[in-house]
């Protein structure tokens, strides 16, 4: 029996995971990206993976809790198929509270997680502890969570396009012929071309900028403050991320933004305030109009399928995006969200 052919345009988080999941279900797969593994905004280094806040529960928001739980299997088997490291791991997440009405929000959204987390993760507000790994909070409280994940998006790429290679998938780096389904994934240039097809906004890009510091808290929780992610990794580096641009000059350079970012993330967490600069990221990320994903088939277009839109989900996302898309171009189910469809 013929093996199925799928190629995918684009080897960021959404393009690999789709071709991974597709290779692995014994598709035969070819990514194409003309300018490298993880080459946009899949290459940073901050890999927050959080969910959504529990209450005013929608479509999306569950989509993404069922991502999230499937997280753990996923990554192992990416893994354990590359035999390579994703630096993903579960360990949890403290934010701090603004004050008393937002902590008064916090405890009804730890009632809400009970009602849609069903027991898989908690949603805790407490007393802050004065911790050096806690956030300053104004309120004197803090919410503590166990869904959420930290991974290394650099590590994770190479994993996934090393497990794609080792289920007999090929990876090219520049031009080739498409054959089968394609599978568009191409973040922002992706999303610029939709929208000249269609004559509308689909969406476009948001520069984001973040900072690689040398700290030891590899076991410990990320933190969330001051609108911003402060990420320990397991190579004894922390991340913190990101700026949120509409309007730059230059898409892919740094600037006092990120030195601004920085101080915020040391007066959230002064225990960083002396650790060392080790790099520096700047790149535009794929923002749909809607803010959710775009996935499915390209409309009147036989054979075309989308998956675009990560921006700053794709990571959290991309287990449950690969199953559905895999569902939809190998077996014709479609499981995907309505209000997810172009």
């Amino acid at each position: 029996m013929a093996r199925v052919q799928i190629t995918v345009r684009g080897a960021g988080i959404f393009g690999l995971s789709i071709a991974y999941e597709a290779a692995r279900r014994g598709a035969a797969v070819h990514v194409i990206d003309t300018q490298g593994i993880a080459a946009g905004s899949s290459g940073g280094f901050v890999g927050a993976i959080a969910p959504y806040a529990p209450d005013d529960w929608q479509i999306k928001k569950a989509f993404q809790l069922d991502s999230l739980l499937m997280a753990d299997v996923f990554w192992a088997g990416v893994s354990a198929a590359a035999n390579l490291p994703t630096g993903y791991a579960r360990l949890g997440r403290l934010q701090s509270v603004a004050g008393a009405r937002a902590v008064e929000v916090a405890r009804l959204r730890q009632e809400a997680a009970q009602r849609h987390w069903a027991g898989h993760a908690v949603w805790h507000v407490r007393p802050s502890t004065g911790a050096k790994w806690e956030p300053i909070s104004p309120s004197g409280f803090v919410i503590e969570d166990t869904l959420s994940a930290r991974i290394d998006p650099r590590l994770a790429t190479r994993a996934l396009a090393g497990a794609i290679s080792a289920l007999g998938g090929k990876i090219t780096i520049g031009e080739a012929p498409d054959q089968g389904a394609v599978i568009w994934a191409t973040g922002v240039a992706g999303l610029e071309a939709l929208s000249q097809h269609f004559g509308r906004k689909i969406g476009g890009g948001v520069k984001g900028q973040a900072v690689l510091l040398r700290y030891e808290a590899r076991d410990l929780p990320q933190i969330s403050g001051d609108s911003l992610h402060i990420v320990p990794h397991s190579d004894g580096t922390v991340a913190v991320g990101s700026t949120s641009e509409n309007e730059w000059d230059q898409p892919d350079t740094t600037d006092a933004r990120l030195d601004a970012l920085l101080a915020r993330a040391i007066a959230v967490l002064p225990a960083l305030k002396d650790a060392p600069v080790l790099a520096r990221w700047a790149g535009i990320r794929p923002r749909s109009m809607s803010l959710a994903p775009i996935l499915g088939a390209w409309p009147n277009r036989d054979g075309h399928f989308i998956a675009n839109g990560g921006f700053k989900i794709g990571f959290g996302m991309a287990p449950k995006v690969a199953q559905v898309m895999a569902d939809l171009v190998l077996d014709g189910r479609d499981t995907i969200p309505q209000t997810f469809h172009l």
